[in-house]
């Protein structure tokens, strides 16, 4: 379990391991940190905004560390929904598509899987941070412009499916940096032939980190002494 720095720490440098919350950027969780210690501070790899769970942050001279963590690979744990796509790949944007779910089995789910497992090709969603021509693809996405974004190789070293409670399909996914799970789910939703997309998504493990050993943001404050509880009043 890696040691909690204390405040005074952190300006000199520290690693924190934060559990981001729902709704969450991971912006948000940085701006968190500057604003009670007033330190130099870096996230090592975004977080989407609904998608709970691990985000590394450095500070101080542990900032140049930060490309270091950034190459590590990651693991998820989430739910694919079934039976219709959305724009965004995830429930950023509204269902679409409604695509009749019943007929796929247990046996084709677990059999689907292995086309996501080992060196693949995956194409990122648009609704993403990926630049094109010097602009960011969700950007020319929200502004109904054509975007086309090439296949990347990634690395799916593990694809498992823990539970089926259709249209859910629960899952854990270990992968290489790069990896879009909001893709993987649109994928796997079009390789069975009735559409799918990220319904749910938290983020367990960066290399050797562990969420398990992360705080979140309202667990941080009180180890900094930080109350969330209005001062008594003198009477």
């Amino acid at each position: 379990m890696l040691a909690l720095p204390a405040k005074e720490q952190l300006k000199e440098g520290a690693v924190l391991l934060i559990d981001k919350p729902y709704r969450w950027t991971s912006f948000d969780a940085v701006n968190m940190v500057k604003r009670l210690v007033k330190v130099k501070i870096g996230h090592a790899g975004t977080l989407d905004p609904l998608a709970t769970g691990l985000l590394i942050c450095c500070t101080g001279t542990y900032t140049k560390k930060i490309s270091d963590y950034q190459r590590l690979p990651k693991e998820y744990t989430g739910i694919i929904h079934l039976g219709a796509t959305t724009p965004t790949y995830d429930m950023e944007s509204k269902p679409e598509n409604p695509q009749p779910y019943d007929h796929i089995t247990e046996a084709a789910i677990h059999e689907t899987v292995k086309q996501f497992t080992g060196e693949i090709m995956q194409v990122p969603p648009i609704h993403s941070a990926i630049k094109k021509e010097g602009e960011r693809a969700y950007d020319l996405a929200r502004a109904g412009k054509e975007i086309v974004l090439h296949p990347r190789p990634i690395t799916i070293t593990a694809f498992e499916i823990t539970h089926i409670a259709l249209p859910e399909v629960h899952f854990r996914v270990a992968c290489s940096t790069g990896t879009y799970i909001r893709s993987l789910a649109n994928d796997f939703g079009a390789a069975l032939g009735c559409g799918g997309y990220l319904q749910e998504l938290r983020r367990t493990k960066i290399g050797d980190f562990d969420v398990a050993d992360a705080l979140t943001p309202d667990q941080w404050k009180l180890h900094w002494g930080y109350s969330e509880k209005p001062p008594a009043r003198n009477r």
